[in-house]
């Protein structure tokens, strides 16, 4: 089992290398109206297929024809650092608002980057508990993951989005549910007391759990259906609560001006429905979700959680949350890495 197991997650991440260099510039795109445009995307890794795909649909239009792209993926938090070390980008796409705010910080990309319709989200989605074919340690839901024994594999919230994601909704499992943030803090404790294992980004964690690395991993939701579309087996449970994941884009204040005309074509009916063929939750009303490969129910994608936490509504802002959980020093989450040992 774990052979097999092993040569599915090199053929996984081999997609996803197929994926960066289909994207990357060079001769990948017909000559056009756009012919000697390349615009230099920079975002967290989970998206990368999706954005190919999204890139390829531009292509077809008069408005991409000819438009090559050059691309950069890797865990957000160390994505938006290095843009702002001087890593080119016309457009990012990170896991979270904070990693855009860093941008805006440091004077790359305008503080109105947030202020359209989608708020400057481009993509969607939510935390699932993923888990080996058959669930044989019968994972149902958090309180599971806190048994003795139980190994979690989620990436490091120090460099990834998709780890603050996961804390953020094992916390809410507690703290929205009655709960006093001491008990939220304790249950967080015994959580990561059960972590097998901290990489670098959300990629990384799949690739990690996908070679046995262990029992549970939290995991967006649409990375486990591309694994699973990629030929990987493994299944997610849907918590009963959980957090809606909101993914921002944003042009940089320099970027050719090809790139707000990509941005739009992500936010259209054509780049939702890519996304959601990925995977991905659309971010907009009336985008076809039929027809999604990697699922349960093909046409039934993606059901709705019994209790969704947002940002907005649960955790007052990033910019609050960031202190109160992710500051460097004094982070609630940061604190019980630290204690745990597993950062190390």
């Amino acid at each position: 089992m774990t052979k097999i197991r092993s040569r599915a997650a090199i053929a996984f991440a081999l997609a996803a290398g197929l994926a960066l260099s289909a994207c990357g510039g060079g001769d990948d795109a017909s000559s056009g109206s756009g012919g000697d445009t390349t615009l230099n995307i920079v975002g967290f890794a989970v998206p990368e297929q999706a954005n190919k795909a999204i890139a390829a649909e531009w292509n077809k239009t008069p408005e991409g024809k000819g438009v090559k792209f050059q691309t950069s993926y890797g865990a957000s938090g160390d994505q938006s650092r290095a843009v702002v070390a001087g890593l080119k980008a016309d457009y990012v796409h990170f896991s979270v608002a904070s990693d855009v705010t860093r941008l805006v910080d440091k004077g790359l990309v305008d503080a109105t980057w947030d202020d359209g319709p989608t708020k400057g989200v481009v993509s969607s989605s939510v935390v699932v508990l993923a888990v080996q074919k058959g669930n044989p340690k019968n994972i149902q839901g958090w309180d599971d993951l806190v048994k003795p024994g139980i190994k979690i594999v989620t990436p490091n919230p120090a460099s990834s989005g998709a780890a603050r994601w996961n804390a953020l909704a094992a916390w809410g499992h507690i703290a929205a549910n009655g709960g006093t943030e001491a008990q939220a803090t304790e249950f967080l404790k015994k959580l990561f007391a059960n972590v097998s294992s901290l990489p670098n980004s959300g990629r990384d964690a799949t690739t990690s759990f996908l070679n046995g690395g262990g029992d549970v991993l939290l995991a967006y939701e649409n990375e486990t259906i591309l694994a699973t579309q990629s030929g990987e087996e493994l299944e997610w449970i849907y918590p009963d609560t959980t957090i809606k994941i909101e993914n921002p884009g944003a042009v940089l204040k320099n970027a050719n001006p090809k790139a707000q005309e990509w941005l739009n074509f992500v936010l259209s009916d054509k780049g939702q429905r890519q996304f959601a063929l990925k995977g991905f939750r659309p971010i907009v009303d009336g985008v076809d979700t039929t027809g999604i490969e990697g699922v349960p129910d093909p046409n039934n994608p993606f059901p709705t959680p019994k209790k969704l936490l947002t940002v907005e509504n649960d955790f007052e802002s990033w910019s609050a949350l960031s202190k109160k959980f992710f500051d460097e020093k004094e982070g609630i989450i940061t604190k019980i890495i630290a204690e745990s040992g597993k950062a190390q």
